[in-house]
């Protein structure tokens, strides 16, 4: 079956930004008096804003009211988007730039699914944005990955049938969403990790679109 749009995810695919959240919790939890080691920040793995402020102010023993924790996460997260806003296309994973450009020569349409309220300003600070032909990130949607909201809406919008689509993705939950979202999914990455999906590759720079869609099962 042709492939018509190809939904990729943005952190671990395209880019890596997990270290500037790290840098950015990492300088919260040390205003709070405290080390955040990078140990402790593997819990903050697919967690959402809120619940990874939870988790870092546990490791801390300190306690704060509802309020107050709006206040640190808003903090948080002006310290990352104050990091993100200095990245460059040199920030880009190996071999993403490539394998967005055989998509697109391949005449598919490619869209992003990404939770992050940041995408776009990521994007347009690696001058990726032309490549997509649609955007669903954070501020389109209200349901987390393993729920296949993020995909669907991107299909949705570019009027393209669930089973013609296949998704990019690094995680477990993206892979399940994928899947769920009836669509063919990859896995970039560690495979022990991302079985689920219908094929896995280490990263996009070891990996050609032409190749992976014959390599497709018949249906999702």
């Amino acid at each position: 079956m042709k492939i018509e749009l190809a939904i990729f995810d943005l952190d671990g695919v395209l880019v890596d930004t997990a270290k500037y959240h790290y840098q950015a919790w990492k300088r919260l939890a040390a205003e709070l008096g405290f080390y955040f080691s990078e140990k402790d920040n593997e819990r903050l793995k697919g967690v959402s804003r809120m619940r990874s402020l939870e988790i870092l102010l546990e490791v801390g023993g300190i306690e704060k009211s509802a309020e107050e924790k709006e206040q640190l996460a808003e903090k948080k997260n002006r310290w990352y988007v104050e990091y993100i806003s200095a990245m460059d296309e040199s920030e880009i994973l190996p071999g993403a730039l490539d394998f967005l450009k055989e998509v697109k020569a391949a005449g598919v349409q490619v869209a992003l699914g990404s939770a992050s309220k940041n995408a776009r300003l990521i994007l347009d600070r690696l001058h990726l944005t032309p490549f997509f032909d649609f955007i669903v990130d954070g501020t389109l949607v209200s349901k987390a990955k393993p729920d296949p909201e993020v995909f669907l809406l991107g299909a949705q919008s570019l009027n393209v049938a669930p089973e013609r689509c296949v998704v990019f993705e690094d995680a477990a939950a993206g892979i399940e969403a994928g899947r769920r979202a009836g669509m063919f999914t990859v896995g970039v990455g560690e495979a022990e990790i991302l079985h689920e999906a219908h094929v896995v590759v280490p990263s996009l720079a070891e990996a050609s679109f032409a190749a992976l869609s014959r390599a497709l099962p018949d249906r999702p």
